[in-house]
């Protein structure tokens, strides 16, 4: 639906297409084979009304990998991936995008929710094949999700190597990073059932539906909570909100080369356009502050506390662990 409607907007001014960056993307696992590839991205164009997109990116890896369960997987296991064949190979996949590159259909390609060993791979596999290697990578980055600095992913994509740009997703960490449900719960947390059925009735955002409150909890469990206070107190110790704070950070960051961010209304993104837009930099002084908060509370997102005995190696929505 979202690229039937962009496709109507586009139709009413043939101009629009130029004025545009159009991503687009085809899911992962299984369903990526080179000749999925193709179709999906056709399927795009024809809903889109275009003849090119942008950027056409995997949504997630086509091969195993303990980074597209969430990324809450407590070890890569090798007897797993050693036991799903008939994935497509990075070849393939490198392949199929080639030929739709030369074929004006894409200017450029990538992957989301990948990591080093992925990005690097596809590249290699490209270069082999003689075709366009990737140009972005996209993942989860922000305040309570600092993950990619640390494992080799913005090594592996910085100019002095890949050269891939970095497209960080989930800035505001689904809305938490915005405070609002400091102030009030998510509805499926909320012990107090009068407002919790106010959320679900009148949702702030994603974290108040049943769905994707219970999903996305990964961005509420109490480490990723305390950490979120402790951004907000410094937030008001230097005179801004804390979703100012969270997208000028994510913005100086040098891993970081745009940003995808996720708004329910114009003035939300009137908003975080006019943060964007501020070209003085964070003083020093909060940026160590705000290391210090991350040294203390280093991957709070990827922790809970709530982990229950009789689990039996799940998550708090079944993700299998490890």
């Amino acid at each position: 639906d979202t690229e039937r409607i962009i496709g109507r907007w586009l139709a009413q001014d043939k101009a629009r297409r130029q004025q545009v960056v159009i991503a687009s993307k085809i899911t992962g696992g299984q369903n990526v084979n080179a000749k999925n590839i193709i179709a999906d991205c056709e399927g795009s164009l024809r809903r889109l009304g275009t003849d090119y997109l942008d950027i056409y990116n995997l949504h997630w890896p086509a091969r195993y990998s303990p980074q597209s369960n969430w990324g809450q997987s407590l070890e890569y296991k090798q007897e797993v991936e050693l036991y799903s064949g008939g994935r497509a190979d990075f070849g393939e996949i490198a392949e199929a995008m080639g030929a739709l590159v030369k074929q004006g259909k894409i200017r450029g390609w990538g992957m989301c929710n990948d990591n080093a060993y992925g990005l690097a791979a596809s590249c290699y596999a490209a270069r082999a094949l003689g075709v366009p290697p990737p140009v972005n990578m996209q993942n989860d980055y922000s305040l309570i999700n600092r993950r990619i600095d640390e494992n080799g992913l913005a090594e592996a994509s910085s100019p002095v190597h890949e050269n891939v740009g970095f497209m960080a997703y989930n800035v505001l960490a689904g809305g938490v990073l915005t405070g609002k449900y400091l102030e009030r719960a998510a509805a499926v947390d909320d012990p107090d059932q009068a407002s919790a059925r106010r959320s679900l009735e009148a949702p702030r955002g994603r974290m108040d539906e049943r769905g994707w409150g219970y999903t996305l909890y990964r961005y509420r469990s109490g480490p990723a909570a305390e950490a979120t206070r402790a951004y907000s107190a410094l937030a008001k110790t230097y005179g801004m909100s804390l979703t100012e704070l969270a997208c000028r950070w994510t913005k100086e960051r040098s891993s970081v080369t745009t940003a995808l961010l996720g708004h329910t209304s114009l003035a939300q993104l009137d908003e975080t356009l006019r943060y964007y837009s501020k070209k003085e930099p964070l003083p020093p002084s909060l940026l160590w502050e705000i290391d210090r908060v991350h040294m203390r509370n280093r991957l709070p997102i990827f922790s809970s506390t709530r982990v229950g005995k009789d689990w039996d190696g799940e998550g708090e929505i079944g993700e299998p662990l490890p």
